[in-house]
C-alpha cells in the first residue's frame, strides 16, 4: 500500500507542477498580446497542452475561451491564423519594436538583436498558414 501512495503523491506533484507551469504560460502568452517582444502563440499551445495534462476543466477553458480559443483551436488544427491578425501582429510588432530601438536603447548591437528579433518574429508570422475564413 505504501508504493501506491507514494506513486499518487508523485503524479499529484507532478499534476502540480504542470499547472503551475501552464499558468505561467498562459501568463506570458496574455502578456505577449500587449508586448510584440513575448510570443502569444507559442505560450497559449503550450498552456493548453499543460492544462490537457494537469486540469481538464482549465483545458476546457482555454480552449473555449471567447478572447482566444478560437486562435488557438484554428493554429493547433492547421487552420491557420487570420489575415487581420496577421496584419495587427506585424504592426504592433514593428512600432514596438522601434520605438524601443530608436528611444530606449543607444547600444548599436543591442538595435541590431532587436531588428533580429523583429525579421524573425515577422518571417514566422508571415509563414503561418493564413485563415481564409473565421467561422
Amino acid at each position: 500500500m505504501r508504493h501506491t501512495l507514494l506513486q499518487y503523491e508523485k503524479r499529484g506533484f507532478f499534476r502540480t507542477v504542470l499547472f503551475a507551469c501552464g499558468s505561467l504560460s498562459l501568463g506570458l502568452g496574455i502578456l505577449g498580446i500587449f508586448l510584440p517582444i513575448l510570443p502569444t502563440t507559442p505560450f497559449l499551445i503550450l498552456a493548453a497542452i499543460l492544462y490537457a495534462r494537469s486540469s481538464k476543466r482549465l483545458h476546457y477553458w482555454i480552449m473555449n475561451n471567447r478572447l482566444f480559443g478560437r486562435y488557438i483551436r484554428n493554429y493547433v488544427s492547421g487552420g491557420g491564423i487570420p489575415l487581420s491578425a496577421k496584419v495587427i501582429m506585424l504592426i504592433l510588432l514593428w512600432v514596438t519594436i522601434g520605438i524601443s530601438a530608436f528611444f530606449v536603447v543607444s547600444n548599436l548591437v543591442l538595435r541590431i538583436i532587436l531588428a533580429c528579433v523583429a525579421v524573425g518574429v515577422s518571417i514566422h508570422i508571415v509563414t503561418i498558414r493564413t485563415l481564409r475564413s473565421e467561422r
